[in-house]
């Protein structure tokens, strides 16, 4: 990880966790610290001459899973970036004046990374190259037909009330009416669920790093790069949807979620696929059901509170997310047909390291757990849960017919074993922690600043 703070001669970041113990680091390479008594509790006050650098040994999640947001804890090897902040977030630098010295009660923080965050190696083996660039043709005639054409897919506006219509007032106020009746905390999981749609940029890019499938040109006529502009298409038109309808309901505060979504898109994202096209598409097969199974939750809810065109959308949604998923776990069949050994040590690197949720850097400018609480809210609901987790993990190990495998390496066989016991021990700790849930009380609130700072339940 590199600290780069060019010309600049203090800076404050939040008090945060050190790699090898819960101890606040009390210097780096190049750096001196010190404690300054007029700053929060929680920030500590670095000069810095020149720029900084210190490498971690090891890079891991800096967002619980499910599980564990649902066990309200975090395991100890997950924090391994050298800084990672209480709301497990990368802290950010920003110059200390004199003036935030004496105005400000909050270390002053850029709502992006002003550091390059370095995982490990990312060298992908040339086995595991050929591999990917021998799929070409199979990916033309299996991949490719999952896009839809242009012409025959739903739009956002097939949706919304038409401003060139005479009768939009009247639709505005049907539409209004409809979502009266949502409550909150279901509003809570929508608004979630769109600006993980609308960090939709992130996502694009995180498929551009896969090695040896890239959109090498940004218009590039390979099936690979055909089908990332496809699917990015296709894509755009969830958050845009969803985006519109909730404006126009009036219940939710659009200005608070349009900061989370440019937060949200100016930190990235983390999922640990080091440019290594097998750790991708298990991400991406996996990441794909998830958001299946969390909108079609959300258009089941809607459609028990009384909002069917919200349903529908919603489902229109999931259908598309399932076809997406089908994509990449079918691109996975097929490397687990060439490359078996290869394929399962991939899956069980990724199963260690948790898989992380797109939107886990979410941050409106104000909650720094937000991510963590909303994640509470959509538990607590249904909407996406630590059993779904475990529910994609049986599936993809069902998909992909991971038991059976045979002629693996002795190191493959032990990560075949690793996998497919996971899901039982993971079902295990959801249903330990949904004991000492019910033992714990009534759930905490938490105030949300995308329905206007109101109080929601969160586990």
């Amino acid at each position: 990880m590199e600290l780069v703070a060019a010309s600049v001669s203090k800076v404050v970041l939040p008090r945060a966790k050190c790699a090898a113990s819960s101890e606040i680091p009390t210097h780096f390479s190049g750096a001196a610290v010190k404690l300054d008594p007029k700053r929060p509790s929680n920030s500590i006050v670095y000069d810095i001459k020149a720029t900084v650098s210190t490498q971690p040994s090891s890079f891991q999640s800096i967002g619980p899973s499910p599980v564990e947001q649902h066990m309200g804890q975090n395991s100890t090897d997950q924090f391994m970036v050298v800084l990672v902040s209480s709301s497990h977030r990368a802290c950010s630098l920003a110059p200390e004046t004199e003036k935030d010295n004496i105005n400000n009660s909050k270390p002053q923080v850029t709502p992006y990374q002003l550091w390059t965050r370095k995982s490990s190696p990312s060298h992908v083996s040339e086995e595991k190259l050929a591999v990917v660039r021998g799929m070409t043709s199979w990916a033309t005639e299996n991949l490719l037909p999952l896009l839809k054409p242009v012409e025959k897919c739903w739009q956002p506006q097939d949706y919304l009330p038409s401003f060139s219509s005479p009768t939009f007032s009247d639709e505005v106020r049907a539409l209004q009416q409809r979502t009266a009746n949502l409550p909150d905390d279901y509003l809570v999981c929508l608004v979630g669920d769109m600006i993980t749609e609308e960090a939709l940029p992130t996502y694009q890019t995180m498929l551009n790093t896969f090695e040896g499938v890239r959109d090498s040109t940004v218009c590039s006529p390979e099936p690979w790069a055909v089908w990332l502009r496809g699917w990015t298409s296709e894509e755009s038109r969830h958050g845009d949807l969803l985006n519109k309808y909730l404006y126009l309901s009036g219940r939710v505060d659009m200005r608070m979620i349009e900061k989370t979504t440019q937060y949200l898109i100016g930190s990235g994202m983390a999922p640990q696929i080091n440019n290594d096209p097998y750790n991708g598409f298990i991400y991406t097969s996996f990441q794909e059901r998830a958001t299946y199974i969390s909108h079609d939750n959300t258009a089941t809810h809607a459609k028990q509170f009384g909002d069917s065109k919200l349903a529908t959308i919603c489902k229109m949604i999931a259908a598309d997310e399932k076809r997406h998923e089908i994509a990449y776990t079918r691109v996975m069949s097929r490397i687990f047909e060439l490359d078996p050994s290869g394929s399962m040590l991939a899956f069980e690197d990724m199963m260690k390291k948790k898989i992380t949720m797109p939107a886990h850097l979410m941050f409106d400018g104000d909650d720094e757990k937000l991510f963590e609480n909303y994640a509470q809210v959509a538990q607590r609901l249904g909407v996406y849960t630590a059993a779904d987790y475990v529910s994609i993990m049986e599936h993809l190990i069902r998909t992909w017919k991971v038991e059976s495998l045979v002629g693996l390496t002795p190191e493959a066989q032990r990560a075949q074993d690793f996998v497919c016991n996971l899901p039982t021990r993971f079902r295990r700790l959801a249903e330990r922690s949904q004991t000492m849930t019910k033992r714990r009380g009534p759930p905490v609130s938490k105030s949300f600043s995308w329905v206007f700072n109101k109080e929601i339940k969160l586990l």
